[in-house]
């Protein structure tokens, strides 16, 4: 490895947000070398492989490791490797999992290893936070933006694992205020509803989009909770890699933002959106949401984006309709066998 070579860290590189980070920190320095760390329990190295194709990239020669992000000693790596980045997205991201320590640990107590190690290094840390942590704050019930200060009481444990890295991140923060010491390069994202090609692999936790898509071309009708007016902030998962990346350039202000497009689409509109993609004019199937999902379920979400782009100097270039449709003609074309190529806008 040569000394000007840039060299990257990617946990959680084989998932679906992961393999497009990788593919694209590749697309944009071809000479990179990107360590992957990853245990592989719901990554695949096909994910990886599949990225590289979709952008027509050659094939891998970085590094994965398959290991828990818990088990690395992260210090003596930082400084044997000297990363431009450390991009922090391992986690179990299952909201429907509800063992509570499995969760913990497996999402919060490796964290702060982490970003003490990239702030004594002076390594900028970018790290996955989610919307779960917002819950259902009263902005849901009024239908307007979730502001950054409005989030921490979270539906459920997954969102609870997150706002304790946030916690941590706010902790590191104000020490560094007190003692009048510059804030560290360390930007936590709070992504929403993410999807796009490369997310097959994530089974019931894909999105929306990819799972209503599918149900089309199976000739069935897309099934919806009644009656299809729930409202969540979708965001394409091109836009979440161009924002991620952002986040680690030296002009980025450290901080937690939202990571969303800023807007609102409905369950009926994601439908909408698959029928003009697919030519087709296939009417939802309506049910009930069951109950036990009724107290933790986001029932609307949309990201205020206004200190994301203050802070990071980044805004969304996909509209969410024409990103699903884009997605949902993918989705056909790779299922009849066709060669597709995603378009940037």
């Amino acid at each position: 490895m040569s000394d000007s070579q840039p060299v990257y860290i990617v946990t959680g590189g084989a998932g679906f947000i992961g393999a497009n980070l990788v593919a694209t920190l590749l697309e944009r320095e071809p000479d990179a070398m990107i360590y992957v760390v990853d245990d592989f329990r719901t990554g695949s190295y096909a994910n990886i492989v599949e990225a590289l194709e979709r952008r027509r990239l050659p094939p891998f020669k970085g590094s994965a490791l398959s290991d828990s992000i818990a088990e690395l000693n992260w210090q003596p790596a930082l400084v044997g490797l000297e990363p431009k980045a450390v991009f922090h997205l391992a986690a179990i991201t299952d909201t429907l999992e509800f063992d509570e320590q499995k969760m913990l640990r497996g999402n919060t107590e490796p964290f702060t290893d982490i970003l003490e190690a990239c702030v004594e290094c002076n390594v900028p840390l970018v790290y996955a936070s989610s919307a779960a942590t917002y819950g259902s704050p009263p902005q849901a019930n009024d239908r307007v933006p979730f502001s950054i200060d409005s989030a921490g009481k979270p539906n459920n444990v997954y969102g609870f694992s997150k706002w304790l890295m946030d916690v941590e991140v706010f902790r590191f923060f104000d020490e560094r205020r007190a003692s009048d010491e510059p804030l560290p390069h360390v930007v936590g994202l709070r992504y929403f509803n993410v999807f796009g090609p490369g997310e097959a692999r994530k089974g019931k936790m894909a999105s929306m989009v990819y799972h209503l898509t599918n149900q089309v071309l199976d000739g069935k009708r897309p099934r919806l909770f009644k009656m299809g007016e729930h409202e969540r902030d979708q965001v394409f998962v091109e836009d979440v890699v161009s924002c991620t990346i952002a986040a680690a350039q030296p002009e980025a202000t450290p901080g937690v933002y939202n990571l969303g497009s800023g807007q609102t689409t409905s369950f009926n509109d994601i439908v909408h959106a698959i029928n003009t993609a697919l030519g087709t004019d296939v009417e939802a199937e309506y049910f009930d949401m069951p109950e036990e999902m009724v107290p933790t379920y986001q029932h609307y979400t949309c990201a205020d984006m206004s200190q994301t782009k203050a802070g990071l100097n980044w805004e969304p270039r996909w509209s969410p309709k024409d990103a699903m449709v884009e997605y949902a003609r993918r989705i056909a074309d790779e299922r009849s066998g066709s060669q597709v190529q995603l378009v940037s806008e």
